[in-house]
């Protein structure tokens, strides 16, 4: 059976680094894995180089005939999607090779569509994916709300590669270094991150690290430099090893707009860097407050910067949260596990 697995572009992203994940670790005897993706900073985390498809970002009507060809070629039996683009151009090309596949589509985020036209999402995905994988049972709920089909769809979680995300246990550290890392887009709401560490700017050993590149990198550094906190907050761009600033941080704090099922928190409570996040999407089905880490209802500065000197403050507080967080993560969110459950259901359509 030959499995083909899609994305838009290999940038750094959530839904990227899982699709590298299954393009890396997926194998099966009764299984054939191709893959196909626009370029990005990814590419070389590419494994199987022989069965990757290199779409190109801005031109649909070449994806399609390149898509098209390559599912006639390869007798593609199985399209798993990992975005909204991805599952129309499925079903495009699904017509014009007048091949009949079985399409899976692993939704990571809010697609507009189903913001602006849900009825004409609704349809769409009834009646031309065969599952849904949801990321979280939040999204899984919202969908079944919005009018998706309930047996069409299943939570799977992400999993952490936890060979690439060793445990570093920080026991009673002091706590200096407070990060972020995230794609700069406006979405990720690094404004935020900005005015709890100009709350903080009078904590002399409180340094404060931005990770990550994208459209909104020159109005965070502007707004850095508005504030006067170009010697507080350093703004790092891309990093190419996120297990290494993880793993150095003594707090990662999410502040986002919105999140579906963000790796980051995971990746976090894997190798023992407390998180403390805004209560968002499916994040309290991974974070349990005071728990396995710490939520905040609000985009509130006030509330951010209160608890992370809460825990900074609290030594024994701070081992629990870290010690619960990675037995949580290597019960229920290893890599292992998401690669069996998605293999899985690839299985179910073997003939």
């Amino acid at each position: 059976m030959n499995v083909l697995i899609m994305t838009d572009k290999l940038i750094t992203g959530g839904a990227e680094n899982y699709f590298c994940s299954l393009e890396n670790q997926l194998t099966h005897p009764d299984l054939t894995i191709f893959s196909a993706a626009a370029p990005g900073e990814l590419y070389p985390k590419i494994k199987n180089k022989n069965h990757f498809i290199e779409m190109k970002r801005k031109s649909h009507m070449y994806n399609l005939l390149l898509i098209k060809e390559k599912i006639m070629n390869h007798n593609i039996d199985i399209v798993h999607a990992n975005s909204l683009r991805m599952v129309l151009y499925t079903i495009v090309c699904s017509f014009l090779a007048k091949r009949k596949m079985k399409l899976i589509y692993t939704k990571h985020n809010v697609t507009a569509l189903e913001k602006k036209l849900p009825g004409l999402f609704c349809r769409v995905i009834n009646k031309f994916v065969d599952r849904v994988i949801t990321v979280s049972d939040f999204e899984k709920n919202n969908l079944m709300e919005l009018g998706i089909k309930k047996e069409k769809i299943r939570t799977i979680y992400n999993g952490v590669n936890l060979k690439q995300f060793k445990f570093n246990r920080k026991d009673g550290q002091e706590i200096k270094k407070v990060g972020i890392l995230a794609r700069l887009s406006v979405e990720k709401n690094h404004e935020l991150f900005i005015e709890i560490a100009d709350k903080l700017k009078h904590h002399p050993d409180l340094m404060f690290y931005i990770a990550g590149d994208g459209p909104e990198y020159a109005n965070i550094q502007n707004k850095i430099a508005e504030l006067n906190l170009q010697t507080k907050v350093k703004l790092l761009g891309a990093v190419n090893t996120p297990e290494k600033f993880i793993r150095e941080m003594d707090v990662l704090l999410l502040t986002s707009e919105r999140e579906v099922f963000p790796m980051v928190i995971l990746e976090a409570m894997a190798v023992g860097t407390p998180i403390i996040s805004i209560d968002r999407g499916g994040i309290r089905e991974a974070v349990r407050d005071h728990s396995t880490g710490f939520l905040i209802s609000d985009h509130s500065a006030e509330d951010f910067s209160s608890r992370l000197i809460y825990l900074a403050e609290n030594k024994s507080v701070q081992s629990d949260v870290i010690e619960n967080a990675r037995k949580r993560v290597t019960e229920d969110f290893t890599l292992e596990k998401m690669l069996d459950h998605t293999l899985d259901e690839y299985l179910k359509y073997a003939q």
